[in-house]
């Protein structure tokens, strides 16, 4: 196998630059551009048959629909238009899309020239990424990348309706009712149910890892009695195990909102929306928004470096899962000494990833809030949340869980007793 080159950073264990900690992704400071920006100017983004910009997602599908000539089309993949698929054995440095790149302003409003009547429209990125010229009804989109992070590379359209949502909601709900607070049994309502496109970080990485650990291969098993009692021993033989081994990881997501990537849950259950990974981002389309219409977004607010960490984290899970299979040969198992893995080039590209979402505030006895959420996947329907428990009756089934297998086990001891 490929031996790593010595001049490429490392990352060590769980750190992922143990070796030189300040430098991110085992990056030596080389950034490559890729340009992802629609070419088209702000504020038009009409129909490719009539010229309307009346444009809207047909619901279900990846198709867009022209609202005045009723002419279909699909948005080109992300991954054909600009190459994302290709080349990862040949990263190098970082390469940056253009919705990926550093968030330089917090600025949230955008003002664009409107391409039918020339009126200037102002637009909240905080909350939208498309308005409608007061004067000539004309939609203005910001297709093309801003740097305050509100519009990413791709965007991957709902599939599952509003009423499939609806459904597993009321299902996953329902499994748990039997120990749900009261309270929240009496408020619920799937209806309340709304669609978000959230915002991820989509990574290809080209790595190389090596692994050092001591292996054990069983040579005999024997048991030896200590008058009532015995004690089984075995023999083994210990190797010294080296696997070193080229990795691409390709289409890693990764959290890129700082109050989704907070795994704290004294105010939020929020971070359960990590559990309905992964989505199919193969099927991303290059961005547009028409396909988001009334649909709220939320914006970005975590740049690469910030994220960066937690991403070789991951890649060295992808790791040891890779090498896995090659220690099976030891019975006895491999224990792991020391691990290292050179990042040789990532590539990062901003995403919309579509979600749909039930919230529920409860406040305690100590008036501490917390938001309970559910959520559907908006592509594969994957449904995961939090319902808030009510103490007293998991109190209540625990003691009779614990009664009833007392009560089983109970006779089972009076026979063994009476024989």
């Amino acid at each position: 196998m490929t031996v790593p080159d010595p001049q490429e950073q490392s990352a060590t264990g769980d750190v992922a630059e143990g070796a030189a900690p300040q430098v991110g992704d085992g990056w030596n400071g080389h950034v490559t551009h890729l340009d992802t920006t629609t070419g088209k100017d702000h504020g038009q983004d009409d129909c490719p048959k009539c010229g309307s910009t009346e444009i809207s997602h047909k619901a279900g599908t990846m198709a867009l629909v022209c609202g005045f000539c009723r002419f279909e089309w699909v948005g080109s993949r992300l991954e054909d238009t600009h190459g994302l698929g290709e080349g990862i054995g040949e990263l190098s440095g970082r390469t940056v899309a253009s919705g990926a790149a550093r968030i330089e302003s917090e600025a949230n409003l955008v003002t664009m020239k409107c391409q039918g009547c020339a009126a200037e429209v102002t637009v909240d990125t905080a909350h939208a990424t498309q308005a409608r010229c007061h004067w000539c009804r004309s939609i203005l989109s910001l297709n093309d990348k801003l740097s305050n992070g509100a519009v990413p590379d791709g965007i991957l359209p709902f599939s599952l309706s509003r009423e499939q949502a609806i459904a597993k909601i009321t299902e996953f709900v329902g499994d748990r009712k039997m120990l749900a607070n009261p309270k929240f049994k009496a408020d619920f309502s799937a209806e309340h149910v709304r669609p978000v496109y959230l915002p991820y970080m989509v990574v290809d990485g080209n790595l190389h890892a090596r692994i050092h650990g001591v292996g054990e291969v069983q040579t005999r098993r024997y048991t030896v009695q200590h008058g009532k009692t015995s004690t089984t021993y075995y023999d083994a033989n210990e190797f010294q195990v080296v696997r070193q081994f080229d990795l691409h990881a390709d289409d890693l997501i990764v959290e890129s909102s700082a109050s989704k990537a907070d795994f704290a849950t004294q105010v939020s259950t929020n971070n359960i929306i990590n559990a309905i990974l992964p989505f199919d981002v193969k099927n991303m389309v290059a961005f547009n928004s028409n396909y988001m219409g009334d649909i709220q977004a939320e914006k970005r607010d975590m740049d690469i470096d910030d994220v960066s960490r937690a991403t070789h984290v991951r890649f060295l899970t992808m790791a040891r899962e890779r090498i896995r299979p090659d220690f099976a040969g030891y019975d006895r198992g491999v224990r792991v000494t020391h691990e290292e893995m050179w990042v040789r080039g990532t590539r990062w590209a901003s995403v919309y990833l579509p979600v749909w979402l039930y919230s529920y505030p409860e406040r305690d006895d100590h008036g501490r809030l917390t938001v309970h959420y559910v959520a559907v996947n908006g592509r594969s329907g994957t449904t995961m949340g939090s319902v808030p428990i009510s103490k007293g009756r998991l109190w209540a089934a625990s003691l009779g869980w614990a009664v009833g297998a007392a009560v089983v086990c109970w006779p089972l001891s009076l026979i063994a007793l009476v024989g």
